[in-house]
């Protein structure tokens, strides 16, 4: 698990920042209805952020950190996992999530992931031109494997992801870097004892071997989940972490974009 129920980002609100926020059912192409938080910006820049949770799926952090993007201008809508298994309502610290993480599969959450794409692209969701996706643990492979799924995204980025197979046994993405279709931005904790160094420097070299444009960072003593308002030492990382990935939007966010590798 990534983050207690009660965890925040590290992240100051920005103050009188006008933005918008609402609870969504969002429906994938096979029928399945999933719940979604959204954020919107009064002024968006009509780019769009997709969030990927961590194993817990949405709760209280990740609708959070929706909003900050938003107050960025960045429109934003942050995703629930299990949909065909527990249902679109939304959930308290009591929810018994991991016998549901054991039930999805990298297929589904590409699909899920593709209705939150074509909400961001529809006038309610800012119209936005070009996507980026976000994701924790999880969640960050899970972003960096929407690079290969076809949504036509601009940018994937994975906050301590594991670069290696899937729960599901699917390949993971240092297995699936040749097929990335747009560049990749990777924070990982150099203290991260479930994720060590060797691989990390296994999704780099797959990245490089891919031809991925890519963005690998560690920070040397910060551990897996460092990305929390709780962890006051290591809020040095945090902010450095929170810059890098709002620079590797604005660098990328006006770049053409493939649909496949």
């Amino acid at each position: 698990m990534c983050y207690t129920y009660d965890a925040l980002p590290p992240i100051k609100p920005i103050a009188g920042a006008a933005i918008d926020k609402e609870d969504l059912t969002l429906q994938a192409r096979d029928g399945t209805r999933f719940a979604a938080f959204s954020a919107k910006p009064e002024n968006g820049r009509r780019t769009g952020m997709v969030v990927l949770p961590d194993v817990r799926g949405l709760y209280p952090f990740y609708e959070e950190l929706t909003m900050r993007f938003a107050e960025q201008g960045i429109d934003s809508v942050a995703i629930d996992y299990f949909g065909r298994t527990a249902g679109a309502a939304k959930r308290d610290d009591s929810f018994e999530f991991m016998e549901h993480v054991g039930q999805t599969r990298a297929a589904t959450i590409a699909t899920d992931t593709a209705a939150a794409v074509a909400y961001l692209r529809s006038p309610q969701g800012g119209a936005c031109e070009s996507i980026f996706t976000v994701g924790f643990c999880f969640g960050g492979a899970n972003s960096w494997m929407q690079a290969a799924a076809g949504h036509g995204l601009t940018g994937a980025i994975g906050f301590y992801g594991r670069p290696g197979p899937g729960r599901d046994g699917s390949p993971g993405p240092a297995q699936r870097a040749g097929d990335f279709a747009c560049p990749v931005l990777a924070l990982m904790g150099g203290a991260d004892a479930s994720i060590p160094p060797e691989a990390v420097a296994e999704l780099k070299a797959a990245l490089t071997t891919g031809k991925v444009q890519h963005e690998v960072i560690v920070y040397p003593n910060a551990p897996h989940s460092f990305f929390d308002r709780a962890y006051e030492q290591f809020a040095s990382e945090s902010a450095d972490a929170w810059q890098r990935t709002l620079a590797f939007v604005r660098k990328y966010e006006k770049a053409p974009v493939r649909t496949t590798a």
